[in-house]
């Protein structure tokens, strides 16, 4: 009979321990849930192909874990892609603007027409969403800062 060693989730391993590590090298609880909220406010910013950017100068600029603030916006990618046109769409309501159709079809059909036009339509369509991405950030950043906090504490707590 062998004593078979428990394989690690990948949750832990490849989220858990990376943040755990960082703990373990001096980051403080707080510095990580800033870095945990950042990463994933950034990592849902409405323009697709922004994200990295974004959290790469924001942890630069604040002296945030860049590995841990890119991991964040990586799992973050589904929601950006599932909260695009929900901020666009509230983005032409908050202004009173009427709906475009937002299918690839129409938006290939619509580029193809006039390609000056497109950005010019489309480009207002993200600077909306955009808007509304800023007014609901910060309270977003907030709560998951907030919750993110005590269990940041908490490992510590454990690790020293």
């Amino acid at each position: 009979m062998t004593d078979a060693v428990p394989r690690e989730s990948w949750w832990r391993r490849r989220i858990v321990a990376p943040v755990i590590a960082q703990l373990k090298q001096g980051a403080t609880p707080e510095k990580l849930a800033l870095t945990v909220a950042l990463g994933f406010i950034l990592g849902v910013f409405p323009i697709l192909g922004s994200a990295t950017l974004l959290c790469g100068l924001a942890a630069w600029i604040l002296r945030l874990n860049q590995p841990v603030i890119q991991l964040i916006n990586y799992l973050a990618y589904p929601a950006q892609l599932v909260l695009l046109i929900p901020m666009y769409r509230a983005g032409n309501d908050l202004f009173g603007i009427p709906h475009i159709p937002l299918s690839i079809p129409y938006l290939l059909e619509r580029f193809s027409a006039d390609v000056t036009k497109f950005f010019a339509d489309f480009g207002m369509i993200a600077v909306r969403g955009i808007i509304v991405w800023a007014l609901l950030a910060p309270f977003v950043a907030a709560a998951i800062y907030y919750a993110m906090l005590p269990v940041l504490r908490r490992a510590a707590r454990r690790i020293s």
